[in-house]
């Protein structure tokens, strides 16, 4: 089991989303903590330990790290703004 740490500005950016996204999001946050690899995740091209999650239109960043079993959602934005 993994733990999930959500960032400030992750947290912000969910609290900004539109309320029926919000749930979705928070739901897809506490899934991680038991695979933090879904089959919808892919890894960003460039990156070490950088992983994103496809929920609807809107994406969750996030890096993981299996020594210490810890997971950091670092940025949650729409699919047009996410990797700007």
């Amino acid at each position: 089991m993994y733990k999930v740490l959500i960032m400030e500005s992750a947290r912000k950016q969910i609290r900004s989303l539109p309320n029926n996204e919000i749930s979705v999001m928070m739901d897809a946050a506490r899934s991680l903590a038991e695979n933090p690899r879904p089959y919808q995740s892919k890894k960003l091209v460039g990156t070490i330990d950088q992983y994103r999650l496809r929920k609807g239109d809107y994406r969750i960043l996030y890096t993981i790290d299996d020594r210490i079993k810890e997971i950091t959602i670092f940025r949650v934005r729409h699919r047009r703004d996410a990797y700007r």
